[in-house]
C-alpha cells in the first residue's frame, strides 16, 4: 500500500469519516476527502497536514507506507518515563540481540534459510532495532534533550 492509499484508509476508517476528522484538524471535510483521494490530482495532501492526521488518529500507516516507498521501516518508540527505564531498556536491548543471534544460528543450522525462518529473523531484527531506539531515546531523556535524532 502506497501513502496516499494509507492515508485514505485512515480518514475512511476514522471513527465519523472526513466529517468527524476534518472539524479535528481544522480542514474542510470535502478537501480532506479530495487530498487523500488517489484518484483526485487537484488537491495534494501536504507533509504537516499528514503528521497531524496521523498524530490525531494515532494511525501510524501513512508514514509507515511513505518510508516503505523509501526501502525504510518506521517503528513507534516508547521512551521510558522513569530513570529506571534506562537500564530495563539496555536489558531489552541486549536480550533482542540475543534473540536475533539465536534465529541466524538456528537458521544456518541447515545450510539454508528457508522464507519462515526469514521472516522471523525480520521481525526479531525489527524488534531489535526498536530496543536500540527506545534505549537511545531514555538516554536523550536522561540528558535532557527533547528528540532524538536519527541520522
Amino acid at each position: 500500500m502506497n501513502a496516499i492509499d494509507a492515508a485514505h484508509k485512515t480518514v475512511k476508517d476514522y471513527p465519523g469519516g472526513s466529517e468527524a476528522l476534518g472539524v479535528r484538524i481544522g480542514m474542510s471535510p470535502a478537501v480532506l476527502r479530495s487530498k487523500v483521494n488517489p484518484n483526485t490530482t487537484t488537491h495534494k495532501l501536504g507533509l504537516e497536514e499528514a503528521i497531524l492526521i496521523c498524530s490525531v488518529t494515532n494511525d501510524l500507516s501513512t508514514m509507515q507506507a511513505a518510508a516503505a516507498e523509501l526501502g525504510c521501516v518506521l517503528r513507534k518508540v516508547e521512551v521510558p518515563a522513569v530513570p529506571g527505564g534506562f537500564v530495563e531498556s539496555m536489558l531489552r536491548a541486549s536480550s533482542t540481540q540475543g534473540a536475533l543471534a539465536q534465529a541466524v544460528q538456528d537458521a544456518l543450522s541447515d545450510g539454508v534459510i528457508s522464507a519462515n525462518e526469514l521472516r522471523l529473523i525480520e521481525s526479531i531484527g525489527l524488534s531489535h532495532q526498536e530496543a536500540i531506539m527506545t534505549w537511545l531515546g531514555s538516554l536523550t531523556a536522561m540528558s535532557g534533550k527533547r528528540a532524538l535524532v536519527a541520522a
